[in-house]
């Protein structure tokens, strides 16, 4: 068995970005949504079908949320999300440092 050469190199802030996928900036707030989501899921001791019944939504689709599928799932679909778990959701808008034609997002989870 031999290993192959492998390009390895660091990513950007954003692997949606590095990887060239459409709508990148997007698919980043999302996953670190979720990921928040999932952090609340852990913290709580939740099953994935109490999490369900928190977010109104089935265990099949926690699940599916949790595994990375959540294009279907709108922004502010999962700002609902979070607010179900007792989440304030702040949204600041202030101007660029540089100019960019690309936009920007970030987001800050603090713990309570």
């Amino acid at each position: 068995m031999t290993i192959k050469d492998t390009d390895v190199r660091k990513a950007e802030t954003n692997i949606f970005a590095d990887l060239k996928l459409p709508d990148a900036e997007n698919h980043f707030l999302k996953a670190q949504i979720v990921a928040e989501l999932y952090r609340l899921t852990n913290a709580r001791k939740l099953t994935q079908r109490s999490a369900g019944v928190v977010m109104g939504i089935s265990q099949p689709e926690v699940s599916r949320l949790f595994k990375g599928h959540f294009r279907e799932y709108s922004i502010e679909r999962l700002i609902g999300f979070l607010t179900a778990f007792d989440q304030d959701v702040e949204i600041v808008a202030r101007p660029r440092s540089t100019p960019t034609p690309k936009t920007r997002g970030s987001v800050t989870f603090r713990p309570a």
